[in-house]
């Protein structure tokens, strides 16, 4: 009985796919888990140092540090193998938490000294640096899968990778609803772990067998240098669309974003406290794609296809922005906040990685480099241009769920377009390069 409603959920997966996608789903889980947990305290952190009203020009600074970090990661990509970049990053983020942790507990550096400063670097440092964390790290795990998974395999395993990071995603914010007990900087330390235990199950994956590269001819090409993905990206019409899909639910995001945290720092005064709320909303936003992985997001796919897959999300979106204009308020935008993150995490999010797989290498790595990374800050800069527009959280409220309804109007052709067009390569055996 089990046996037949999972085929049915998830398809049919082989025994090396269970392994395979088991080894994954560990590795996404702690990267997921320790990112969720990072990505609440780190605004938690900028508001109680730097003050909650240069929350829009943090995007925009993350935006300025990320484009040389886009052009190294992809001279990396030609100087190192998919796995050594695993274990280059993972170690330097460690590193990095671990030196949070110390400075947090500093008496005038840290959280001890209550008086907010736009001058007082150490929150605009652990901003920038988990922001840098999540679009590196994520997009790397991301297109290391897709470079070494099949089209047919990743439709029924993708959704099982993202179940189980969902799970991280959950836990993890689970232990900020506790920092009265357990203490910011321990948190911290903790989340570091989980990003040295992903260098390990990469060598497993490694070792087992799974690293060949889809499509790899045994040819070494030659090195293509930093600027390969900007030029692939604006050259090819596939790869501006999924830069669409990708990256327009951004600006939308961050408008809502920086509504709901104004108005919870108003609500929540002490650090602790915040970071519960922070973490009270990271167990929530975490359980719509938990449930559709598990039950949802395979059976969509591949029963209504990728397009309607990826049509469907600023569809419902488009119905939270029309709720929050009937009912505004903090826990209306919780709300709207909740479904538009678990909708992106656990439908958009796989159908676009999909996208990718009938793509070249340097297309995997180089050109989703771009898009993940300076197209992500990119939009979410755009969404922080509008908030710093509005000095009233009532104006905000009006003309940004307008301009946010203007987009999901252009988004869903864009998405019609991706979602035919990945078909047709897949049918034909073709690939973007």
């Amino acid at each position: 009985m089990f046996g037949r409603i999972a085929r049915t959920l998830w398809g049919d997966l082989t025994r090396d796919e269970v392994k395979k996608f088991s080894i994954l789903t560990a590795a996404l889980f702690f990267i997921i888990g320790s990112y969720w947990t990072m990505r609440g305290l780190k605004d938690v952190f900028f508001m109680k140092i730097v003050g909650k009203t240069y929350l829009p020009y943090a995007k925009m600074v993350s935006l300025c540090v990320i484009i040389p970090l886009v052009l190294f990661y992809s001279k990396l990509v030609d100087w190192l193998e998919k796995d050594k970049l695993f274990y280059l990053f993972c170690t330097l983020y460690f590193g990095a938490y671990l030196l949070f942790a110390f400075l947090l507990t500093h008496p005038t550096i840290g959280l001890a000294n209550p008086d907010a400063s736009p001058s007082r670097f150490l929150g605009w440092f652990i901003y920038v640096t988990i922001e840098s964390f999540g679009s590196l790290v994520v997009a790397l795990f991301w297109s290391f899968v897709a470079s070494t998974t099949e089209t047919a395999s990743a439709k029924k395993g993708y959704a099982l990778i993202l179940g189980g990071a969902q799970v991280g995603s959950i836990l993890g914010p689970t232990m900020n609803t506790k920092a009265s007990i357990i203490g910011l900087p321990t948190i911290v330390v903790i989340s570091g772990i989980c990003v040295a235990a992903v260098m390990f199950l990469i060598k497993l994956y490694m070792k087992s067998g799974f690293g060949v590269t889809v499509g790899a001819t045994g040819e070494k090409k030659k090195p293509t240098g930093m600027v390969e993905g900007l030029k692939l990206l604006l050259s090819r019409p596939y790869l501006l669309g999924i830069l669409g899909v990708a990256t327009l639910y951004e600006v939308i995001g961050t408008i809502m974003d920086y509504q709901m945290k104004f108005a919870a720092s108003d609500v929540y005064k002490t650090p602790e406290q915040l970071a519960e709320f922070f973490g009270f909303f990271g167990q929530c936003v975490n359980v719509v794609p938990l449930v559709l992985a598990l039950l949802g997001t395979s059976l969509i796919i591949r029963k209504l296809g990728l397009t309607v897959g990826m049509i469907l999300f600023p569809l419902a979106l488009g119905l939270l922005i029309l709720n929050v204009l009937v009912n505004p308020g903090l826990w209306s935008l919780f709300i709207a906040m909740v479904g538009a993150k678990g909708l992106s995490y656990g439908l958009n999010n796989p159908c676009k990685e999909i996208m990718y797989i009938p793509t070249s290498k340097d297309v995997k790595f180089k050109a989703k480099s771009w898009i993940d990374i300076f197209g992500g800050r990119s939009a979410k800069s755009a969404g922080s241009g509008i908030n710093a527009m509005f000095t009233e959280m009532s104006s905000l409220l009006l003309w940004g769920s307008i301009i946010s309804l203007g987009i999901i109007a252009i988004w869903i052709p864009i998405a019609f377009f991706v979602g035919r067009t990945n078909n047709k390569l897949v049918q034909e055996n073709k690939i973007i390069e």
